[in-house]
């Protein structure tokens, strides 16, 4: 795959799937601008590593939840290299309480970041590619949680839910235009948000990999080789679809109690 050219901006680019993202696709010849809420400082030796793919890459700290910030880093990447034609929405948090415990501040702030936050992304760099017509990819990184009810992540379900949503519109509206929208769905990822949770709950991986019929965790590498694909300038038919990796999981129950429970 040749991505030389191309200008890639991924939200929440600090995090594992992220990161790893970033280094699949410098990998492949892309341009690189990350973004997250993380100091500058903690983005430097990523840098030097996608650097090292002779590509340009800068990092900007943002919160994706501000709309007018997320246009300002849109604008920000275009004069520093290109109008950004890969767009990655992969920022997101999750709030690990009973559905009666979650305040109205966790509520909102989550659906700001994994949806709204998605959307001002998504909006703000389609409106650049249709404005100069030029085509482009936008990859959603959702979750399996958008179609099996997850206890005890009740805000995070809900907004890959709508995210989804949020997909297919925008896919079914931007395809006249070249832009190609699309999503990858993983499943139980052993890193970022679900390692974390498997981190501060003793037994929760060993009980998530039992359930899972291929019998494996995801790796976050695995999830940018999806995203990549979707990114390929030679997958030109596959629009507003979901790209499931769950190990099979959508294929058995939704996750258990004891999977996603509070210490």
């Amino acid at each position: 795959m040749d991505l030389s050219g191309r200008t890639a901006m991924i939200s929440g680019g600090l995090g594992d799937i992220g990161a790893a993202i970033a280094r699949r696709l410098a990998r492949y010849g892309a341009n690189v601008a990350i973004g997250d809420i993380r100091p500058a400082k903690d983005a430097e030796d990523l840098l030097a590593e996608l650097t090292a793919h002779r590509i340009f890459t800068c990092y900007d700290q943002v919160d994706v939840a501000d709309a007018a910030a997320v246009a300002g880093w849109v604008a920000e990447v275009e004069r520093r290299s290109a109008i950004p034609d890969l767009i990655i929405p992969n920022a997101a948090i999750v709030t690990l309480k009973n559905w009666n415990e979650v305040t109205p501040e966790e509520w909102t702030r989550e659906l700001a970041i994994n949806l709204s936050g998605g959307f001002y992304l998504a909006q703000t760099a389609a409106r650049c590619l249709v404005k100069a017509g030029l085509s482009g990819r936008i990859v959603f990184v959702g979750s399996w949680a958008a179609h099996a009810p997850h206890p005890n992540i009740v805000a995070y379900s809900v907004a890959k839910a709508g995210l989804r949503m949020l997909m297919r519109c925008l896919a079914l509206e931007l395809a006249p235009h070249g832009v190609i929208v699309n999503e990858v769905a993983p499943g139980y990822v052993d890193a970022g948000l679900s390692g974390r949770i498997f981190e501060d709950n003793p037994g929760a991986r060993a009980a998530a990999v039992a359930r899972v019929p291929g019998g494996e965790l995801i790796h976050a590498e695995e999830v940018a080789v999806q995203v990549a694909h979707l990114c390929d300038p030679e997958n030109r038919h596959m629009i507003g679809e979901t790209l499931v990796m769950d190990g099979g999981l959508s294929l058995v129950t939704a996750a258990s109690h004891s999977e996603f429970r509070k210490n």
